[in-house]
């Protein structure tokens, strides 16, 4: 067995390493340059943990957020591994404490924040330490072109260049296009790097696509049907956020909030409700997940659409973490479109860009943010539209989303291509979806009479067609290129080389419809041992039903003696092995996927009695 394997098994307590884990550690471990691009919960912090634990020095991990640091280091130190963190949440003589003890060597690992870098306290002990490798988590954050770039990023190259000794550098992301990958090499200056892309693919998520006409009750029907499941509901805004948590709380739902206008207080323990498992929804804005480890999270709700593919499939892949079963709906209105225009138009974080990168930087997100339009109208595979969006190429067919599971027909939809193709062409195209829409429904608005579109040729030519029929040609209009939508601020419907052909009547325009306008997800009754899990597909019978959550119930207790998350413990995942396994000695008890031997010595024997 190799010595990373001896790792894997004795603090984290895996026989084996997932797809892409050891091609990753191998790499650092020849001290070359490594790239990962995993999806979430493909299980990245394995990649650097474990040669961090054979490498002679320290490993820093630069990391964006306090809250994915604590939740790392703490699980760290639950598996027997010296671990610590560098950032705003610590008093003055906490974070004097806690670089006094790593210049004494006492920690392998030590998460910082970007902003730490340079300064002179953190440099001080920087310049004198053995640094082996120097980890950039959320490596997209890197990029102007990425989904959250955040400039403290760019202080990384520089405090690299102050060391005495150029360490190993290793990057890692969940989503990155092409275009974000290479510009991430190229900003780290990384050196002949070893790229691995594990796949985007998460086979145990089920995604959905819905179009309420009451968002509300809709999502509330969905919860009903998950009683005691853990989930995130995430919202575009605080309104939303304060809305939608004050109905679910009055109605007795297990529920707490999450965003950025809460006091630093409230939301560090209404995040700590949900991680211990003391509250089973959280409703958030984006600001809640970034690097939160919770593995039985079983839903994932956006209850706006998300701004673009990266940010939607991040916040989406926080479901499921433990490779079990778990869903992903997002509940699409209108409005969602016109709230996150707003946002791109007024991005604050933008304003130390130079104007031209600036615009440069608003028409990629315009761009972005149409094709996470595209997604909400396909009606294609969902999950094969994510995958193509990052270059992976699938069947075509999952049959684990809500388009592979619903009824569709092939619809000829030529006479409403044509109209809306012609009344672009009549306006000139100098309008936007909204007006061409409207103008065909023949609308009696005041924008129309002040434009006077209730005069164009193509006024009111589509009244009988239902309003989200017309939105629906419109998308696939553009997904295919028969219409194009300028990426500045006022979005344009504009006519391509191809519309000429629809207006000919020369072209067929043929697109899948659904028979049924809204489906529910594929209910699983009880606890499944998921295939994915690779532990088969059988679900529970009615003993390891009680089992389960005996072993629960357990966990839970020792959580609480030693104040940590109850998936710090074990996760689901590993509780499940457990019910099938029926371990009766500490052997049979090590073969449990999840159990290694520092957590065997902790926890081991208590486990072991319930099965006696």
């Amino acid at each position: 067995m190799s010595q990373a394997k001896k790792i894997l098994k004795q603090y984290f307590g895996y026989d084996s390493f997932r797809e892409g884990q050891e091609e990753l550690v191998e790499s650092i471990l020849e001290g070359r340059d490594t790239f990962g691009i995993m999806p979430t919960g493909a299980g990245k912090s394995i990649c650097f943990q474990v040669p961090a634990l054979i490498m002679e020095g320290i490993t820093l991990v630069i990391s964006p957020l306090i809250s994915l640091m604590k939740d790392q280091v703490e699980g760290l130190n639950q598996a027997g591994v010296h671990a610590a963190y560098l950032n705003s949440s610590l008093t003055a003589g906490q974070y004097q404490k806690a670089l006094g003890l790593a210049a004494q060597g006492r920690y392998k690992i030590i998460y910082v924040a970007p902003e730490r870098l340079v300064t002179d306290s953190f440099l001080g002990f920087a310049l004198h330490a053995d640094i082996s490798m120097l980890v950039v988590d959320e490596a997209h954050c890197v990029s102007q072109w990425g989904q959250d770039f955040r400039p403290s990023y760019l202080k990384i190259m520089e405090f690299i260049e102050r060391l005495p000794k150029r360490p190993v550098i290793s990057a890692f992301t969940a989503t990155a296009t092409k275009e974000v990958r290479d510009d991430i090499i190229d900003i780290l200056l990384l050196q002949n790097p070893r790229v691995v892309t594990t796949g985007f693919d998460r086979p145990n998520l089920y995604f959905a696509v819905q179009s309420p006409k009451d968002k509300y009750a809709s999502m509330k029907n969905f919860l009903e049907l998950h009683p005691g499941q853990s989930g995130i509901i995430y919202c575009l805004t605080r309104k939303y956020v304060e809305e939608v948590y004050g109905r679910l709380k009055g109605e007795g739902f297990s529920v707490t909030k999450y965003h950025a206008g809460l006091p630093d207080g409230e939301r560090k323990a209404n995040q700590e409700d949900f991680i211990y498992s003391r509250a089973q929804i959280m409703v958030a804005t984006n600001a809640f997940g970034m690097g939160i480890d919770k593995s039985d999270v079983r839903f994932v709700v956006h209850y706006n659409m998300p701004k673009n593919m990266e940010s939607y499939y991040q916040e989406a892949g926080r479901a499921g973490r433990d490779g079990e079963a778990a869903e992903c709906v997002l509940l699409y209105a209108g409005q969602d479109v016109v709230t996150n225009q707003f946002f791109i138009d007024n991005n604050k974080e933008n304003q130390d860009l130079d104007e031209i990168t600036r615009r440069l930087v608003a028409q990629r997100d315009r761009e972005r943010l149409k094709k996470m339009t595209f997604y909400c109208f396909t009606n294609e595979c969902l999950r094969d539209y994510t995958l193509r969006y990052f270059g992976e190429y699938g069947s075509g067919y999952c049959g684990n989303c809500a388009n592979c599971l619903s009824h569709f027909e092939t619809v000829d939809v030529t006479e409403i291509a044509k109209g809306i193709v012609g009344c672009v062409g009549s306006s000139r195209q100098r309008f936007g979806t909204n007006m061409i829409i409207d103008t065909l429904h023949g609308a009696n608005t005041a924008k129309i009479r002040n434009y006077r579109m209730d005069a164009n040729p193509h006024y009111g030519e589509l009244a009988k067609v239902p309003l989200y029929k017309l939105r629906k040609v419109m998308n696939h209009l553009q997904l295919y290129g028969y219409l194009n939508v300028t990426n500045d601020e006022y979005a344009i419907v504009k006519l391509t080389e191809k519309s000429e052909a629809v207006l000919l009547g020369k072209e067929q325009i043929m697109m899948k419809m659904a028979k049924e306008q809204e489906h529910p997800a594929k209910i699983k009754k009880g606890k499944v041992r998921k295939g994915t899990a690779g532990f088969g597909d059988a679900a529970f019978n009615k003993e390891e039903e009680e089992m389960f959550e005996k072993l629960r119930a357990l966990r839970t207790e020792i959580a609480r003696e030693e104040g940590v998350p109850p998936y710090i413990v074990f996760s689901d995942k590993t509780l499940v092995h457990m019910c099938i396994l029926k371990p009766a000695t500490k052997e049979e008890m090590l073969s449990v996927t999840g159990v290694g031997e520092f957590k065997y010595e902790k926890y081991g024997s208590r486990f072991l009695a319930c099965f006696r």
